[in-house]
């Protein structure tokens, strides 16, 4: 059935080729960068301040922060290899969509845990500081990545059961490498959609239940109502958030849907909007919500992005400069 050099048939036709891959490579790079400069250095941030090491909510929201980053590097990395046709092996592709799956699960679950907080921060002011300590929001960390790396461990199980070692040793992806490409048996297709509903429910039922709450706590007369109020709007932001993030499963089938029923140019021009939508948009959005809203980043963030910029600057001039030097000499 394999030959010497199989290829796995792919029907997901290249979203990128030629002159339009090539000119969409500026189009959506160069915003991935920023917001990947701007992840980094909210990172940085969150690391530079004891304020924010030792608050539970802003370990919390540098642990979102992590894996929207390393999958807005994973997800433009993708895009990049797709745009040039690379293609890899099955197990590589496979490798990577787990990756991928874990990274995602890991943003949704911490993103909720972080709508608990704010419950609990709201409704129970008093006991707070005794539920959400850092050490149980450590633990909390550690068992959102062990579930997460379950599912992942699951997953890949299922993708690579159906064929031998000396199968996988040969196996190449033709074009493009997703989950509709990655899960060719039914079972590993089925199993992730009834996580990714799973978990989308899950997600849902909690912030809604969390800004219910808050609601009701607000009219009580013991609750600051200033607190209150951002708590929600935070909230309705992460629910914004989540909706997005969980329609970022279902991008390559809409580009299926897509590039079947449109012409070339229009499909192209659909798809880089939904990519930016979809895709980069969710990632960068904490940095957007915490960087802009929390008065206690806001000013360090927008200081450490000026140094950044003006290292970046000084960096640049100096090699210019040099290498002028050496032309002259």
């Amino acid at each position: 059935m394999l030959s010497s050099r199989s290829v796995l048939n792919v029907t997901v036709t290249g979203p990128h080729q030629g002159v339009l891959g090539l000119v969409m490579f500026p189009i959506i790079t160069l915003p991935c960068c920023v917001f990947l400069f701007i992840n980094l250095t909210m990172l940085y941030t969150l690391r530079s301040r004891p304020l924010f090491r030792e608050a539970s909510r802003y370990v919390l929201l540098f642990n979102l922060l992590l894996v929207d980053t390393v999958q807005l590097f994973q997800s433009q990395s993708m895009f990049l290899l797709s745009a040039v046709s690379f293609t890899m092996l099955y197990p590589v592709c496979a490798a990577l969509t787990a990756f991928s799956s874990l990274a995602h699960c890991v943003s949704v679950v911490t993103l909720v845990s972080m709508c608990l907080e704010r419950y609990v921060a709201v409704c129970y002011p008093l006991r707070h500081s005794a539920i959400v300590t850092l050490r149980n929001t450590g633990a909390a960390i550690g068992i959102i990545w062990a579930v997460s790396s379950s599912h992942v461990i699951v997953q890949l199980s299922l993708m690579l059961s159906r064929f031998s070692v000396a199968d996988l040793g040969v196996m190449q992806m033709v074009y493009y490498c997703g989950k509709e490409s990655a899960f060719i048996d039914p079972v590993s297709d089925q199993y992730d959609r009834a996580f990714t509903y799973f978990l989308f429910l899950l997600g849902a039922a909690t912030v809604s239940f969390a800004y219910a709450g808050i609601i009701v706590a607000a009219r009580s007369a013991s609750t600051d109502k200033a607190s209150a109020l951002r708590a929600r709007r935070t909230l309705l932001l992460h629910l914004v958030q989540l909706g997005l993030s969980m329609s970022s499963t279902v991008y390559n089938s809409l580009l299926i849907v897509i590039t079947s029923s449109l012409e070339r140019v229009p499909a192209v021009r659909l798809q880089v909007s939904l990519y930016m939508a979809v895709i980069i948009l969710p990632k960068c959005l904490s940095s957007l919500i915490y960087g802009l809203r929390d008065q206690n980043i806001r000013p360090i963030l927008i200081m450490n992005l000026i140094c950044q910029c003006r290292g970046s600057a000084l960096h640049t001039r100096t090699r210019t400069k040099n290498r002028t030097r050496v032309q002259l000499s």
